[in-house]
């Protein structure tokens, strides 16, 4: 049984990973963590995770980049592993996460979705295949039309996890309106659309002479998010001090 302190418990992401843990007998929430109290659950909670009294084998952290600083402190001082999920932090507080992970484990991914993580470890075997076969490799992302980047963190992860795989690096081409010449062999094309609420969307295309092979990973709903959370602290309970992410917990299960 993992014993989970959920920073941000009050929360979307804190009450969908609160609903996943009552349904998985091999995890339980034993603390929140939020200054908003207007929601009553199954476990206590603190406003702020230093007056936190409670043992637990790990924290997962989907609450603010302000309240992350404090969260690091009680980690290392208590020896508590950190699953790392807000977004937003600033290039000070990387730095303190990273100082931390020397002293506590620290699991921190651009996406921690399990289905786009096991999808970077098959693009890393397809890309060395297939772009020495000449293959030309493209992305499209979409995303709801509230999102304020383009392309998403986790298109340039895809990309990323492709380049990394091969020999030649490949650079990336996010906007082909400005030029008229044709495509570069060693390139991989980035393109994002933008409406509606589409939660995302990435798929990963290969494209040869008289064969097109694609990989797509659809999310519906932030639960996917949750639920890799979720499966992220159960693999850091117990583990060493470090820097781990998602890959590691995909890699584990292999």
């Amino acid at each position: 049984m993992t014993k989970v302190i959920m920073s941000g418990c009050n929360g979307k992401m804190g009450q969908v990973i609160t609903g996943i843990c009552k349904e998985d007998a091999d995890i339980e929430i034993v603390a929140g963590i939020d200054p908003y109290d207007g929601i009553k659950n199954d476990y206590p909670v603190f406003s702020n995770i230093s007056l936190c009294d409670v043992d637990a084998d790990v924290i997962i952290d989907f609450s603010n980049a302000k309240a992350v600083d404090d969260v690091l402190v009680y980690s290392v001082e208590k020896q508590v592993p950190v699953v790392l999920c807000t977004t937003g932090l600033s290039e000070e507080q990387l730095k303190k996460v990273e100082d931390a992970s020397k002293k506590v484990a620290i699991l921190k991914s651009a996406n921690m979705s399990l289905g786009i993580n096991t999808l970077m470890e098959l693009l890393k075997t397809a890309a060395t295949i297939f772009a020495p076969a000449g293959f030309d490799m493209e992305i499209v992302e979409k995303h709801h039309n509230q999102k304020l980047d383009a392309p998403s963190g986790t298109a340039l992860a895809l990309a990323d996890a492709m380049n990394d795989a091969l020999d030649q690096k490949y650079e990336y081409k996010y906007d082909r309106s400005q030029e008229r010449k044709k495509r570069d062999k060693y390139e991989i094309g980035i393109s994002a659309v933008r409406g509606g609420n589409i939660v995302g969307e990435h798929e990963v295309i290969f494209a040869g002479m008289d064969e097109v092979i694609e990989f797509k990973h659809t999310a519906y709903s932030k639960g996917v998010f949750a639920k890799g959370a979720v499966e992220a602290a159960k693999f850091l309970k117990g583990k060493a001090a470090g820097h781990y992410e998602m890959s590691d917990v995909i890699k584990a299960t292999m």
